[in-house]
């Protein structure tokens, strides 16, 4: 993510590449990766050149689960992120994972589901807190970014949360693999950039 994080602030955009405890490190998993993600967003309110009110949270693949998350936590009953200090004003997710309890009964990424959440059983009490379709409509807009030949995250995952949420759009890339959005020259990144100025006032 670090090139278009630097395209973004060519184009005057703050941006802020956060990292986060990843399944397989220590304390990673679920909630440590949520908290990570929650505590770098809330993290903005202490900085002084930021203005709380304009930011967008975006994510690809993994991320971008996370960056729906992230717009959607102050649904979430009282626990692990659940009251924001910033919420985005909007959302960007790349090739993500919007409902987890489809791709664990999918089996995306050979149990990534299960890797990041632990054991889990249908309607898990887990997936109301933690899939971003579970907490939809997240209330601000969202661009899904996906491409049609995409063999790690179907686009399936975007259609179906587009289809749920009335502020979710879809940009369907004809042709598109999973990685193809993170080029700085591909249609999907131009559409993010269009898509941007509006969400952030100008």
């Amino acid at each position: 993510m670090t090139p278009l994080a630097v395209d973004l602030a060519t184009r005057g955009v703050a941006a802020w590449n956060v990292e986060y405890r990843r399944v397989g490190q220590p304390g990673g998993g679920w909630p440590g990766t949520f908290e990570d993600v929650a505590a770098a967003l809330d993290h903005l309110a202490e900085v002084e050149q930021v203005d709380v009110s304009r930011v967008v949270a975006c994510g690809h693949s993994a991320g971008g689960h996370l960056a729906l998350w992230l717009a959607a936590r102050h649904r979430l009953p009282h626990g692990v992120g659940s009251e924001p200090t910033v919420r985005p004003v909007a959302t960007v997710s790349q090739a993500g994972v919007a409902d987890l309890e489809r791709g664990w009964r999918d089996d995306l990424g050979d149990g990534a589901v299960e890797g990041l959440l632990g054991p889990l059983a249908e309607g898990s009490e887990l997936f109301a807190r933690a899939s971003p379709a579970s907490l939809a409509p997240i209330g601000v807009p969202q661009l899904l970014v996906h491409g049609t030949e995409d063999a790690v995250v179907p686009i399936s995952q975007s259609r179906e949360h587009a289809a749920r949420d009335p502020l979710a759009e879809l940009v369907e890339l004809d042709g598109a693999d999973h990685f193809d959005v993170l080029d700085l020259d591909h249609a999907g990144w131009r559409a993010v950039v269009d898509w941007l100025p509006a969400q952030l006032g100008g």
